[in-house]
């Protein structure tokens, strides 16, 4: 068992009966009353953040994890089919393990696995960004750089994402698979 004095950015721990990922921290010792840890902590299953404090010294679950990486190769009917970039063994990771994030999923994009001790996948993570190309949007007109305004566009794998106005078909973006938004043209043809 561990303590609050062992918590760091990315520290995975055993918390009301689910993994939880720790994306800040904070050691407050105020004038009056006992030390405390302010965190905030993302479940690893739902991606949901919640805010909790510990007491400083307070006893944690930590949860030990390996990082590999797997190339994804193709989805069939039970799920997406990754391969192992080392050992190249190829697995079936189910839908839901996935989840958000599938959409932005091509052929050849490389993912990052966290895997636990006995080999359970806990969680997938793709690329912070992607490039993609836009394969349906309703066509862009001079000169409407000037404004906000979005429209949206069907990308190669499927996901609506809102674009500029001024982006066509067979323009390359680059997507945030954090936030499922558009950050950049990279090319058009």
């Amino acid at each position: 068992m561990a303590d609050t004095s062992d918590f760091r950015n990315g520290l995975i721990i055993k918390f009301k009966h689910g993994l939880y990922t720790i994306t800040e921290f904070q050691h407050v010792k105020p004038g009056k009353g006992g030390a405390f840890v302010r965190t905030k902590l993302k479940n690893l299953q739902t991606g949901q953040v919640l805010d909790n404090t510990f007491r400083s010294g307070e006893s944690v679950e930590i949860v030990r994890v390996e990082r590999k990486k797997y190339q994804f190769l193709y989805k069939e009917s039970g799920g997406f089919v990754l391969m192992d970039n080392d050992t190249y063994d190829q697995i079936t990771v189910p839908e839901d393990k996935v989840g958000d994030s599938s959409k932005y999923l091509k052929e050849g994009i490389e993912l990052e696995l966290l895997v636990d001790d006995d080999d359970n996948i806990i969680t997938i993570e793709p690329p912070i960004f992607v490039e993609l190309e836009v394969v349906e949007t309703e066509p862009g007109f001079r000169g409407d750089t000037a404004t906000n305004a979005l429209k949206p566009a069907t990308l190669e794998t499927g996901a609506v994402v809102n674009v500029p106005l001024f982006i066509n078909e067979g323009d390359v973006l680059k997507i945030d698979t954090r936030s499922g938004q558009y950050v950049e043209r990279i090319k058009n043809k």
